[in-house]
């Protein structure tokens, strides 16, 4: 039977020159960048058993992740398709330090399909979490590392987008509906459906006032003109209030330290609402819908690793596409083939390479010459770099 073997399954790909050096730099560059606001680097496991990653922020991904069965424990084990839960489970369970905790990762996800159209299944993905710490301080920290992420590589006109899940369920628990109804307004929400919004009301029997704030959430997008409105909707909501004013007191921050931000606000953004308990973010650039980066809070998150009260905010980045969006200069370095060492001893021949190689310069012993800069060879007694240019002349 003829197989194309050099095949690779939909969604996967390689990463080749230049692009895997550029997503090496990108990724070298988020590391250090992480350390230098206190994020400390973890490396968990490709893979675990399945009840570690599907807890906590991890529940959702049970159709994504690829499973297999543990030959030496016969459990099931996970491919993991998020590292966050892992990340997680180090601060509960493996680190279990007291106060405030932050950590930083890199690796490799799998899933058993995309994210979006933008995206394989096979991704390298990097971000930081911030534990114990539920104060707005913690959420403008894990953002404007977000953003310094993004304008530390050289991207520009980058869009914040911020929301609460908190504030849909809220108002959701206020209502004595059904699951099933519940469910409805959920996904009528997060469509922006207006128009199904006043079906759904009207078959559950919503109060006037109830069914006017249901129908008023997806309204709430926007620049920050949407947070007064949001107060005056929510003004018999005194927690509701509450989050609209930390969401104030973040924008406040943000556009303090990056006044060229475009801050965009949606309070009808669901996204991760099984597991997010609070502000959601994301960021792109200008004239792209697909996110660069996002993240939000998830607090209490420790408790299935039997550590409770334990807060959570944090992102993440995917390092591909951040590498294809990034403008910064990579500066190549110059390469030299080594032609022979003539009458030089080999032990000086070495030497030289190797001195070379200390200043910076790729050095090959075989290959093209029109392939290299320079041309290292021994005449009249000595070493001589000669460019390669020359050499045509």
């Amino acid at each position: 039977m003829n197989i194309d073997r050099w095949l690779l399954p939909e969604g996967s790909e390689d990463l080749l020159p230049p692009q895997a050096k550029r997503v090496e730099r990108v990724r070298r560059h988020l590391l250090d960048l992480f350390e230098l606001w206190g994020y400390e680097h973890v490396m968990p496991p490709m893979f675990e058993y399945l009840e570690s990653l599907l807890t906590g922020a991890g529940e959702e991904l049970d159709l994504l992740t690829f499973k297999a069965l543990d030959l030496l424990s016969g459990r099931t084990i996970g491919f993991r398709a998020d590292i966050t839960p892992q990340v997680a489970r180090i601060d509960a369970h493996s680190l279990g330090k007291p106060g405030v905790q932050r950590l930083c990762y890199v690796g490799t996800t799998v899933r058993t399909e995309a994210a979006s159209i933008f995206s394989g299944r096979n991704t390298i993905s990097a971000g930081a979490e911030l534990y114990g710490d539920a104060s707005e301080r913690a959420d403008a920290e894990i953002v404007s590392l977000m953003v310094e992420s993004l304008k530390a590589l050289g991207l520009i006109s980058i869009h914040l987008n911020l929301g609460n899940v908190g504030i849909f369920r809220e108002t959701i628990d206020r209502l004595k509906i059904q699951e099933s109804e519940r469910d409805l307004i959920f996904k009528a929400v997060q469509k922006k459906a207006v128009t199904d919004l006043e079906e759904i009301c009207q078959k559950t029997g919503l109060s006037e006032k109830d069914a006017h704030i249901i129908k008023g959430l997806p309204g709430l997008c926007g620049n920050s003109e949407v947070l007064p409105a949001a107060r005056v909707l929510f003004n018999s909501y005194p927690d509701v209030l509450k989050k609209i004013e930390s969401l104030e007191k973040l924008q406040s921050i943000v556009l303090q330290r990056y006044p060229d931000i475009e801050i965009y606000f949606d309070l009808s953004e669901l996204r991760g609402f099984s597991y997010h308990t609070g502000i959601v973010f994301s960021a792109n650039l200008d004239g792209s819908s697909q996110p660069l980066a996002q993240g939000g809070r998830y607090d209490y998150v420790g408790e299935v690793f039997g550590r409770n009260a334990r807060e959570a905010t944090g992102f993440s980045i995917d390092l591909v596409n951040l590498a294809k969006e990034s403008t910064e200069q990579i500066s190549e370095k110059e390469t030299v083939l080594v032609v022979g060492s003539g009458q030089d001893s080999q032990e000086n021949f070495w030497k030289k390479i190797e001195e070379l190689r200390r200043k910076g310069f790729i050095v090959s012993e075989s290959g093209a010459m029109e392939e290299h800069d320079w041309l290292l060879n021994y005449r009249n007694g000595e070493w001589q770099m000669i460019p390669s240019r020359n050499l045509d002349e």
